[in-house]
């Protein structure tokens, strides 16, 4: 969704612009898109203010200070004021993620991308990383969140689309797909996830 591969068939528009039309410059439409990765993809040798601000920097033109100034006030917003001056090694993998949902909302996206945000966490971490998650959703952000997190989707979700071995299964609003899943394969799933 972010072109970072190609698609055989369908379209993918974003901000009305078509990822197969090659007069779309993908760098600035990439620049419009977070993404938020399963192991967080932090540089370990910045500072997390330092990881908050380089794109900022390079992409967006802003002065360091303005970089940093944003990233200061996403850092507070993700609960992780006290942790600029830190390197990502001196932070728990829940940190982590959060400095890079920070990180993603640092260049003003229309949209983020998050690829199972929480499946390289602990349990007890997954919870700081999805509140923020809630919070970001209840706030209008478009996000498109590969998840195994049901409660989560459950919570969150307009619309889910539910694949297995690579093929769209189901694709309903929430409460459709919660409510009255159509495959025999959503059911299953379903029953043992939620029950």
């Amino acid at each position: 969704m972010n072109g970072l591969e190609s698609f055989q068939q369908g379209a993918i528009v974003i901000d009305g612009q078509s990822l197969a039309d090659r007069k779309t410059n993908l760098a600035r439409l990439r620049a419009k898109v977070g993404m938020v990765f399963q192991h967080f993809e932090l540089f370990p040798h910045l500072t997390i203010i330092q990881n908050l601000s380089l794109a900022q920097i390079k992409v967006l033109a802003r002065s360091k200070d303005e970089a940093c100034a944003k990233g200061l006030g996403l850092l507070k917003r993700v609960g992780l004021s006290a942790q600029a001056d830190k390197y990502p090694a001196q932070l728990s993998g829940g940190q982590q993620q959060r400095v890079a949902i920070a990180r993603a909302l640092s260049m003003d996206p229309i949209a983020i991308l998050f690829d199972e945000p929480t499946s390289a966490l602990d349990p007890e971490m997954i919870n700081e990383v999805l509140d923020v998650m809630v919070e970001l959703a209840q706030d209008g952000m478009t996000m498109i969140c590969v998840t195994h997190e049901m409660g989560f989707a459950k919570k969150v979700a307009h619309r889910v689309i539910f694949m297995d071995e690579g093929v769209i299964v189901e694709d309903e609003t929430k409460d459709e797909f919660f409510v009255n899943p159509k495959s025999i394969r959503a059911k299953d799933f379903l029953g043992k996830i939620l029950h």
